[in-house]
């Protein structure tokens, strides 16, 4: 217990940091204006003693109009701090409010650069998705929560000291049943707040299966097949099931919570009227005058609002410090790719070339390894094919070469040199690469394609080069607005390309990033015959200079390479030109020989 007490004070400590670090001079106006508003309420508590004292005793003095003008100046300064007051709680609402703007911003670019940097093995992985959901749901409000509830708090406690020590003078028994009335209730809201933690915490999964049906019935990836099957009404029941779950979960605490509450309220009334009572009893004993009775009963009310304002904040700030364990949870994940201490710089150019050494993979949510014992050399300028099954770690192996995941077995060397040794970065920014589930950028033509070299200006020479090499200039330079179109539809005046067009998009990302490395994943699966013939005529003109990686089911893209590798149950079964291959009889010339009837 103690241990998690520790822990959530140090919870708490990190959330002000962030605070603080992200919006450092508006806490500080913050903290003052708190201050400020807090001993506003003991002065004008005195004040209408002062004003009911006054008007007590003038009744029976001779001079009516001294009296008079007596009590109006005390009803005008009362005024006056009072619309000082709500002056001060205008200014305190908007700063509150901005500071929350800049905390909001910061806590979600907090989130997005972990999201960013967690590696891919994270992705493969529901707890992840999980995590990462529970932290999207707290990171933005919690923080700032925090912050306006240490501010109430801080208020509520100047005010509440000022007049409970009023209290204590007046008698002590009955300023302790007041806070006795006030802690009963927040003790409820404790236990309520941790019960809704548990069940949210435990509810993540369902939560991300509504999100996926509202994403399935309303994205445009899905709306063919969501008609053409009539898909819709399924997956409405399907949400309105799941949502069904989530509200009746949610429903029984609070039930619960609010039968607590109402018997907390009906205490905290209790003590507050018979703490009246007890004060017109010395009223009419004459034992405290009449602006006393007006001022302690006030106080009373007061007490009891600011304790239950401090004490609702302390639990509300409970609440929110056990939240942000959600976000802690997914800002504490460790890379698993990580970084060497002292990073050695990638050879320019490469001499000895890429070096597969005994290399075995398997995913960390994986129960098979995708290969075994794999050893394979790429020349520095060399075209190299890899060809397999589906399934076979064509895919993989080029993520290994990328270090997106570190081998489980063996190792990758460029001219000797473990990649683990490469700073990621400076490896990534050598390997161009294009895969097969290449991404729609819903950008201007221009910057689909300068977003694989961002070094350059976005206007720079090579990016229209690279369109020509990759055959897309020619459907780009005939949009209403030629580079300067936004592809896709998300956003006005959007142009929908083909799938083979958005495929040209990509390939020429790849070829305008200077790098010694390109890697074509399935360059061109979506290509039609022609074009797939007019941007490979000139291969060798494309990646000259380049050390070259093809991965394709189509073997008159794999046939121009120096080197074929062929992959089979996560093994390099064979393994030469397209002429040894054919010779050999083996695996890729039955291969070959199938796809070619296709085409006779």
């Amino acid at each position: 217990m103690i241990k998690l007490k520790i822990k959530r004070a140090l919870q708490l400590g990190r959330a002000l940091r962030f605070v603080w670090k992200s919006a450092k001079g508006w806490a500080i106006v913050n903290g003052v204006l708190t201050v400020v508003q807090g001993a506003i309420p003991l002065l004008q508590l005195y004040l209408m003693k002062l004003i009911v004292d006054a008007v007590t005793v003038g009744a029976a003095a001779p001079d009516k109009g001294i009296v008079f003008r007596h009590v109006l100046l005390l009803v005008g300064f009362t005024g006056a701090v009072t619309l000082l007051a709500s002056l001060i709680r205008s200014i305190a609402g908007s700063v509150s409010q901005w500071q929350g703007y800049i905390v909001t911003d910061y806590m979600n670019d907090l989130l997005l650069a972990k999201s960013i940097e967690v590696d891919l093995e994270y992705y493969e992985s529901a707890q992840y998705y999980d995590t990462l959901h529970r932290a999207q749901r707290e990171a933005p409000t919690r923080p700032i929560s925090i912050v306006n509830g240490l501010a109430q708090i801080g208020q509520s406690a100047v005010s509440l000291l000022a007049i409970a020590g009023l209290l204590l003078l007046f008698n002590w028994i009955i300023t302790i049943i007041l806070l006795t009335s006030v802690i009963a209730g927040t003790a409820m809201r404790f236990k309520y707040t941790g019960k809704m933690y548990s069940w949210q915490h435990d509810q993540a999964s369902m939560e991300r299966q509504a999100g996926y049906f509202s994403w399935l019935l309303t994205d445009i990836s899905h709306a063919k097949e969501i008609r053409l099957f009539d898909l819709g009404p399924l997956f409405m029941r399907r949400l309105r099931d799941v949502r069904q779950k989530l509200y009746k979960g949610r429903l029984a605490i609070m039930r619960t919570r609010s039968i607590s509450d109402f018997a907390a309220q009906t205490f905290a009334n209790v003590a507050i009227y018979g703490s009246y009572a007890y004060v017109v009893y010395q009223t009419v004993g004459g034992k405290i005058t009449l602006g006393d009775l007006v001022m302690y009963y006030s106080a009373f009310q007061r007490v009891q609002a600011f304790l239950q304002g401090m004490l609702g904040s302390l639990a509300a700030l409970y609440e929110d410090n056990m939240f942000l364990s959600n976000l802690y949870e997914f800002l504490d994940l460790k890379r698993t790719v990580s970084e060497p201490v002292h990073a050695v710089p990638v050879p320019q150019p490469m001499q000895r070339g890429i070096v597969l050494n005994h290399v075995s993979f398997q995913y960390p949510a994986g129960t098979r390894k995708v290969f075994e014992d794999i050893s394979l050399t790429i020349r520095p300028g060399e075209v190299v094919a890899l060809v397999g099954e589906n399934g076979s770690g064509k895919t993989t192996l080029m993520k290994l070469l990328c270090r997106l995941y570190d081998p489980t077995g063996g190792n990758i060397t460029i001219d000797g040199i473990d990649l683990r040794q490469f700073e990621t970065k400076a490896l990534r920014h050598e390997i161009a690469i294009i895969f097969q589930d290449y991404v729609h950028y819903h950008l201007t033509a221009r910057e689909n394609i300068w977003l694989g070299n961002t070094d350059l200006s976005p206007d720079h020479e090579h990016v229209i080069a690279a369109a020509r090499r990759s055959g897309a200039d020619k459907f780009i330079s005939k949009l209403p607005h030629g580079y300067d179109t936004i592809l896709g539809k998300r956003f006005a005046e959007g142009e929908e390309l083909s799938i083979g067009e958005w495929q040209k998009v990509a390939l020429a990302r790849a070829f305008v990033h200077d790098a010694q490395i390109i890697v074509l994943d399935e360059p061109t699966s979506s290509m039609d015959a022609k074009a797939e013939y007019e941007v490979f005529q000139n291969f060798r003109q494309l990646v000259s200079g380049r050390t070259a990686i093809l991965i394709s089911h189509r073997f008159s893209t794999v046939r121009m390479a120096d080197r074929i590798f062929v992959l089979k149950h996560g093994r390099i079964i064979e393994g030469g030109t397209h002429e040894e291959l054919i010779n050999r009889q083996g695996v890729y010339a039955y291969l070959f020989e199938k796809q070619a009837q296709s085409y006779r």
